[in-house]
C-alpha cells in the first residue's frame, strides 16, 4: 500500500455483507488511512457504488464550494446528488455500514465485489461486475487502453 495520505486502490475483492449489514473494506486499502477518515459513497449511473476516499472527497468539496448560490441548476444538482450519498468511516475491524438504498441501487443484496480504481474504489453486485468484465474483454480492453492513452 502506501503511506498515510497516499492510497492506491488496486485489486478485486469479494466480500459478503454480514448479518448486521456491514461490509469489510480490504485491509490493503485501509492501510493508508487513519481511523476516523471520512469516505463518501455515491450511487453511479452505471449501477454501482463509487467510494471516494478523503483525498477525492476534498477535491469534490472544493468543486462544490465554488458553485454560486445563485446558480439554481447547480444547487439542484448538489441537493439531488448529496441526498443519495453517504459519508462513513470504517470501524477497527475495517467494516462499514452502507444504507439499504445505496446497496439496492447497485443491486447488492448479500455479496459485493470491491474493485480498485487507483484513486477510489467501486462496489458492484457480482452480476453487474460480470457485465463490466464482458464489456471490457479481449480486444475491447486494448481498444479502451489505446483510447485513454495508457
Amino acid at each position: 500500500m502506501g503511506q498515510i495520505g497516499k492510497a492506491f486502490y488496486t485489486g478485486l475483492f469479494r466480500h459478503t455483507i454480514d448479518d448486521k449489514g456491514r461490509l469489510t473494506i480490504p485491509s490493503a486499502w485501509r492501510g493508508a488511512h487513519s481511523e476516523g477518515d471520512v469516505f463518501l459513497a455515491a450511487p453511479h449511473l452505471d449501477g454501482y457504488v463509487a467510494v471516494l476516499p478523503p483525498a477525492e472527497v476534498d477535491k469534490l468539496h472544493a468543486k462544490i464550494a465554488q458553485m454560486a448560490l445563485s446558480d439554481g441548476a447547480a444547487q439542484d444538482f448538489a441537493a439531488r446528488f448529496f441526498a443519495q450519498t453517504q459519508s462513513f468511516s470504517f470501524d477497527k475491524q475495517g467494516r462499514v455500514s452502507l444504507s439499504s438504498e445505496l446497496l439496492a441501487q447497485a443491486g447488492i443484496a448479500k455479496d459485493a465485489v470491491l474493485v480498485g480504481a487507483l484513486t477510489k474504489f467501486n462496489l458492484y453486485s457480482p452480476v453487474r461486475w460480470e457485465k463490466v468484465q464482458t464489456r471490457t474483454a479481449g480486444d475491447n480492453f486494448g481498444d479502451i487502453m489505446r483510447r485513454l492513452g495508457i
